[in-house]
C-alpha cells in the first residue's frame, strides 16, 4: 500500500517547552489510525503536523508525498480532508451548501461560484453516505451537534482527498449522536477503501469498529504504536493514562473500565 503520511523524529517546542518529542509515524492508504492520549499529551499538535497546519521544530513530515518546508502549504491543504468540530460558520447555510464549500475551501459559498451538476451529485452522495439525506435542505443553526459533525465530514470529502483527519469528532455528542457518527465513519470506509484516516480521541469508546492501527501518546512521546489489536491492551493503555485498566472488544468496538483488582490507591489524575 502507498504511503500517505510519514513523520520521522518530529519534535515541536513552544516557548521552550517540548510538546512533541521524537515521534515517528507512517500511515498507508486504507489504514485507519487512532491517536490516543490524555489531555495535553500532544494529540492535536501531531494532527496539526499531519494536516500541514504547523511545522515541526525538528524532524521531517511528508504528507501525500510532499515534505513540509518544500511545498505550498495552501495547495497541500486542499488535498487533505481536515474535520474540525469548531468550524466557524455563522451563516444559516443549508447542509448541501455547507458540504459544497469543501470544493472552495471556504467557510461560506463564494460569490458567483456555481458547482457543476457532477459536483452537486457528489455532494448528495456523501450526504447520503453520512446519513443526512433527510436533512439535505436543513439549515446549519437547526442541526444537532452530531448532524453538524457528519456534515463537516462530508464537506471534507468533497475534494476527494486521500487522507481524512478527525479531531475528536465525537466531542459533546450524546449516545445516539455518537453511534450515528461511528456508523457513518464505518460506512465511509467501506465505500472508499483507499481512504486513510487519522482520528484523535481520549475515549476508546469513540473508536469506530474499522480502526486498524493506534498510536498512544504520553507527555509528547509515542508510548506504543502499531496494529490496533496489539496496541490497545489494558497494560499499554493503562500506562498511557496512568490508570489500572481492563479493555474488552466486542464487534470491533472497545470498552474500558478501571481494573477493580488494582485500585488500592484509587484512580490517579
Amino acid at each position: 500500500m502507498s504511503v500517505v503520511l510519514r513523520a520521522d523524529g518530529v519534535e515541536v517546542v513552544r516557548d521552550g517547552r517540548p510538546i512533541l518529542q521524537e515521534v515517528s509515524l507512517t500511515v498507508r492508504a486504507g489504514e485507519h489510525w487512532a491517536l490516543l492520549g490524555a489531555n495535553g499529551a500532544g494529540k492535536s499538535t501531531l494532527l496539526g503536523l499531519l494536516g500541514a497546519l504547523v511545522h515541526p521544530t525538528r524532524g521531517t513530515v511528508e504528507v501525500l508525498g510532499s515534505r513540509l518546508g518544500r511545498v505550498d502549504l495552501r495547495e497541500l491543504r486542499t488535498r487533505v480532508g481536515h474535520v474540525d468540530p469548531r468550524h466557524p460558520l455563522t451563516e444559516p447555510l443549508r447542509v448541501r451548501d455547507v458540504v459544497l464549500t469543501g470544493l472552495t475551501n471556504s467557510v461560506a459559498r463564494l460569490p458567483r461560484w456555481r458547482p457543476t451538476p457532477e459536483q452537486e451529485e457528489r455532494a448528495d452522495g456523501l450526504i447520503g453516505t453520512l446519513g443526512l439525506a433527510a436533512h439535505r435542505e436543513a439549515r446549519w443553526p437547526t442541526l444537532s451537534q452530531g448532524q453538524r459533525g457528519r456534515t463537516l465530514i462530508a464537506r471534507a470529502l468533497m475534494p476527494e482527498p486521500r487522507l481524512l483527519l478527525l479531531d475528536e469528532p465525537a466531542t459533546g455528542l450524546d449516545l445516539p449522536g455518537r453511534e450515528r457518527l461511528l456508523s457513518a465513519l464505518d460506512a465511509l470506509r467501506r465505500e472508499h477503501p483507499a481512504l486513510a484516516t487519522v482520528l484523535v480521541t481520549h475515549h476508546l469508546e469513540e473508536l469506530p469498529a474499522g480502526t486498524t492501527h493506534a498510536l498512544l501518546l504520553r507527555d509528547g512521546r509515542a508510548l506504543a504504536q502499531g496494529p490496533a489489536a496489539e496496541v490497545l491492551t489494558g497494560d499499554q493503555v493503562g500506562k498511557c493514562f496512568d490508570l489500572p485498566l481492563t479493555l474488552e472488544r466486542h464487534g470491533g468496538r472497545w470498552t474500558v473500565r478501571v481494573d477493580p483488582r488494582n485500585t488500592g490507591a484509587g484512580p490517579r489524575a
